[in-house]
């Protein structure tokens, strides 16, 4: 014959579901997206600085959700100039310049303080 036992309860279960259900009052958002903004400014390859000089950040809340995105207005002949300083673009002549992942380095250690920051208001007991 096999038993099991449990002693205790589900409290902290309960709650942490609770808190995390209720949605996370990310407070420090907009610090994010302003240390974002400078990360990608300070980091954008600079010639005339102008695509540099273009970033921002939104903030959209919805019901149960959250996103924070950060955008770049600087665009020559419709063409979004920090997608093409990230990724590489062809020249007129037929050459290729090859693009520099300036963004995703720098943006990173922002993705994981906000990461870190949800956690910690999630599992507050």
């Amino acid at each position: 014959m096999i038993t099991f036992e449990q002693k205790g309860n589900f409290d902290k279960t309960r709650q942490f579901l609770s808190t995390a259900s209720k949605g996370l009052h990310l407070n420090d958002l907009s610090r994010f997206g302003e240390e974002g903004v400078k990360a990608l400014r300070d980091s954008t390859p600079k010639d005339s600085g102008e695509t540099a000089s273009c970033w921002s950040y939104k903030i959209i809340k919805g019901k149960g959700t959250t996103t924070i995105s950060w955008f770049n207005s600087n665009k020559v002949d419709g063409v979004p100039i920090a997608v093409i300083l990230q990724y590489g673009h062809a020249t007129k002549n037929g050459g290729w310049v090859t693009g520099r992942d300036y963004i995703n380095p720098v943006m990173q250690p922002i993705f994981d303080k906000i990461a870190s920051n949800a956690w910690k208001e999630v599992s507050k007991i």
